[in-house]
């Protein structure tokens, strides 16, 4: 399984920065490989919800359940489908700002991508994981 951790400092406060990132509809905008979200049932704990997203090119389908959710603090995501994922989201008051910390575990669809692929892929997300970052601290920091 492969694995991402990524942290950030925001100035903007945490529940802005927690809202932000709980509204799943949002995550196109910020995440650079999420095409689409849809079919969005609940809210907090057992959040159900579809997704199209594109890795190394290749669009992927799945679906997405919130298994823990504590407002401004920590929220947590399996995801299943084209990429079976675990999304760690810790939300942390830092002098005035959030200090957002994402951590994920996912297996790459190497039957889908094929071996030679895995090690670029695992490039790739690495990068993209720093730009969904700087996206939501971008977003954050314009909105004052």
């Amino acid at each position: 399984m492969a694995r991402v951790h990524k942290s950030i400092t925001i100035n903007s406060p945490v529940e802005k920065v927690f809202a932000y990132i709980d509204d799943i509809t949002t995550s196109p905008e910020w995440l650079p490989s999420m095409m689409e979200v849809s079919d969005i049932t609940g809210s907090g704990v057992g959040q159900h919800y579809r997704w199209k997203y594109k890795m190394a090119g290749v669009p992927l389908n799945g679906e997405s359940t919130v298994i823990e959710h504590i407002p401004n603090e920590r929220r947590v995501i399996d995801s299943k489908g084209g990429v079976n994922a675990h999304w760690i989201y810790t939300f942390e008051p830092d002098d005035g700002g959030t200090k957002l910390d994402i951590e994920i575990e996912y297996t790459i669809p190497v039957p889908v991508l094929g071996k030679l692929a895995e090690k670029l892929v695992l490039k790739r997300n690495e990068r993209e994981a720093d730009m969904a970052m700087e996206n939501v601290k971008e977003k954050m920091e314009a909105e004052g």
